[in-house]
């Protein structure tokens, strides 16, 4: 009988899709990422269906979206019956171990029964708030708290080396959740380690919509960016780890992470936003069927990621989830598959979005903590993503694109009914003057200035 493949999550904390070489990041941050995506399979086009944290990884933990987990936003412990990644694999013989921040119980230390079925654990709820960048600091099994030597990066990478020196004898799935690039929360910096931040500001390359709009990325990018490297050198090592063990052509590893990051520039947090600086996440496999796989390009979301290492496994995916595994892709990329990937988006704003291979669409509604959904939305957002990927042109309510419009419409309430078992209204954008398809950068940001662009009511 053939040895069933290990399996490893990678998974970094707000990482930009395009701090990846493979996304055009021209600063050499990730040649590891990069590497196992030529040689392994990259998913081109994979996105949070919730930009926030607790919600993206409850639907990555449970295939399903985050109205159907109830975890429509931060600080709602992950109903712990819901059949999740880490349960499959344990009752399919599997040792389950998880390091890092888990973010779905609500409380620190976490109870054992809000743990998502991993049995050997050495994580925190509430990363951000119980560690620092070099004072890492993670409960075990008994509620000890363990505090781990190092930059925050490397001595988790160093734990998780241990467990699978360890439990190579054994199947098992190790989730390694780290904090970075993540912002560290009480001081809002993005703590590089040290001198990283200030080599990588003497060649610092700045994404289109940051140039164009700033946030807070003249002070932080620097400091992300070095973040994102020493995550990579970070996955190098683990990749080098089990080529010393002997478990490279035995062990399927993902990288990909919660959501992007767009540095304040599409409201006054980090992400919460329909935008792919927002949504947009770098993803790779490596390992056993998954090597030589290819590009996927079709619209891959955080739902799809336990059915596809479940299946990657050999193991039954569950019915409770909404996702799907995207191995019949890597063997005919023409295989159905969905047009559209669906976002929810909350605690900014009770948002709906859907994004297609051309088109975002976007619609909002007031922010109720209480409520996961709305009756009634407002039309916000139409983006060209093929003339305007940086979505710096918002073509909402332009008589042109109506029947677009329209179409995009129809498309998210289905998706809405489908996903939510809704049927709220949809209140179209009021008719705005017809302008010029772009515009200039300093037109462009005196838009911004005055409120309008990214907000629906201007900036075509």
């Amino acid at each position: 009988m053939a040895k069933r493949p290990n399996v490893i999550v990678f998974f970094t904390d707000q990482q930009r899709f395009d701090t990846t070489g493979v996304h055009g990041n021209p600063m050499g941050l990730t040649p590891n990422f990069d590497r196992i995506a030529q040689m392994g399979t990259h998913v081109a086009n994979a996105f949070a269906c919730q930009p926030l944290c607790g919600p993206s990884r409850a639907a990555l933990q449970t295939g399903r979206y985050a109205t159907a987990t109830g975890v429509f936003r931060n600080e709602i412990p992950l109903d712990p019956q819901l059949p999740t990644l880490g349960r499959v694999f344990l009752e399919n013989g599997y040792r389950t171990g998880y390091i890092g921040k888990w973010h779905l119980a609500g409380q620190d230390p976490v109870p054992e029964g809000l743990r998502g079925g991993y049995e050997d654990w050495l994580a925190a709820n509430h990363l951000e708030f119980v560690s620092d960048a070099y004072d890492t600091r993670l409960t075990d099994n008994d509620g000890v708290e363990h505090r781990l030597p190092g930059y925050r990066v490397d001595a988790m990478t160093d734990a998780a080396i241990r467990y699978i020196d360890v439990h190579k004898e054994e199947p098992f799935l190790l989730f390694l959740s780290f904090l970075e690039p993540h912002h560290q929360n009480n001081t809002d910096d993005y703590p590089a380690p040290t001198g990283y931040r200030e080599e990588l500001q003497k060649r610092l390359w700045v994404p289109a919509d940051l140039q164009a709009l700033q946030g807070t990325s003249s002070w932080h990018l620097a400091g992300y960016y070095g973040m994102v490297k020493r995550l990579d050198e970070a996955f190098g090592r683990l990749l080098d780890a089990l080529k010393s063990l002997g478990l490279e052509d035995d062990t399927v590893v993902l990288f990909t992470s919660d959501h992007g990051c767009h540095f304040k520039t599409r409201n006054d947090e980090y992400k919460r936003s329909c935008h792919e600086a927002s949504i947009r996440v770098p993803m790779a496999f490596t390992g056993p069927g998954f090597d030589s796989g290819g590009r996927v390009r079709a619209l891959v979301n955080t739902t799809d990621v336990a059915p596809t290492l479940i299946d990657a496994a050999g193991l039954v995916v569950p019915e409770t989830m909404q996702g799907r595994s995207i191995l019949p892709l890597l063997r005919d990329p023409k295989s159905d598959w969905r047009q559209e990937s669906f976002v929810q988006i909350s605690e900014t704003e009770t948002g709906r979005a859907i994004r297609t291979e051309r088109w975002k669409y976007a619609v909002t509604a007031p922010y109720d903590a209480a409520q996961s959904e709305a009756a009634e939305y407002e039309e916000f957002a139409l983006y060209d993503l093929d003339s305007d990927p940086f979505e710096l042109t918002n073509l909402i309510g332009m008589p042109a694109f109506s029947e677009i419009t329209a179409d995009l419409r129809a498309r998210l309430l289905n998706w809405i009914s489908e996903i939510e078992g809704g049927s709220p209204r949809i209140l179209a954008h009021a008719e705005r003057h017809q302008r010029q398809h772009r515009l200039s950068a300093l037109d462009l940001l005196q838009d911004y200035r005055n409120g309008q662009v990214g907000r629906g009511h201007g900036g075509a």
